[in-house]
């Protein structure tokens, strides 16, 4: 059994990136390992800003980030925060009815997306695109971890996470919300290019491999694929949302103009 363990009661989230993005955004850790030896020096302005910030700090040999970190890279730091925690579905509705927005929502729904380096990947895209909020279900879902935050570097902490307890149910409200639900399947008719997203609207991504469920797929307003010109037939999960997304954002950036 392990003899490193976090604080009690806090996640740890490993990596330069991840660590430096939680207190550029004010989230200042509790705690704060700093490996031992020259990394002290190497990460000397992350450790003064840290400092300043109020959090503690414990230098720790290699040994205790390598065994707590496991098969994750630790870059010589890890942070300790309150664990992250998923938004209610009644922020959701909360939100969407007083939209605080100038541009129309932009969601990104996740349906079964189990593997947290995906669910990381898929919340720095969204970061990335200006994506006002992420919504997975209850179940067959990926946890906000220290994996999925330092995958994300930093955009698990800007991008709201809403879950709800029943998925197809609630892209039926989202659909009376007046939000045009866009879902991708390897086998529709339309393409990502010919569909409109400058409206309200919401992407659905499946789980690699499986795509969506079939409740999942009966509740969206149309359904579109990726072109593919390679040999290939499928994309990473992670990859084919961040395509979708940046489509969405370079079509309402031009509508702005």
């Amino acid at each position: 059994m392990s003899s490193v363990a976090p604080p009690n009661g806090l996640d740890g989230v490993f990596g330069v990136h991840a660590v430096q993005a939680l207190l550029e955004h004010g989230e200042a850790p509790r705690e704060l390992w700093i490996q031992e030896g020259r990394a002290e020096t190497r990460l000397a302005a992350l450790i003064e800003q840290a400092r300043a910030a109020g959090t503690r700090l414990v230098g720790q040999p290699r040994e205790a980030l390598d065994e707590l970190a496991r098969d994750g890279a630790h870059q010589g730091v890890i942070a300790f925060c309150a664990p992250l925690m998923a938004r209610s579905e009644e922020e959701l509705w909360h939100k969407l009815g007083g939209w605080p927005h100038e541009q129309p929502p932009l969601l990104l729904i996740l349906d079964g997306v189990t593997d947290v380096h995906n669910f990381g990947a898929c919340l720095r895209s969204a970061d990335a695109a200006g994506v006002h909020g992420v919504i997975v279900p209850k179940d067959k879902a990926a946890p906000l971890n220290a994996t999925v935050r330092k995958v994300a570097c930093g955009a698990a902490e800007t991008v709201p996470v809403y879950q709800v307890t029943n998925l197809a149910r609630a892209m039926a409200r989202l659909k009376e919300a007046g939000v045009w639900i866009t879902g991708t399947a390897g086998e529709a008719e339309a393409s990502l290019y010919d569909t409109d997203y400058t409206g309200a609207c919401a992407l659905v991504m499946g789980a690699e491999g499986k795509g969506m469920r079939r409740l999942t797929r009966e509740a969206c307003d149309g359904l579109v694929k990726l072109p593919m010109a390679g040999s290939v037939s499928s994309l990473n999960v992670s990859v084919a949302t961040g395509i979708c997304l940046f489509e969405a954002m370079r079509q309402r950036q031009l509508a702005s103009r």
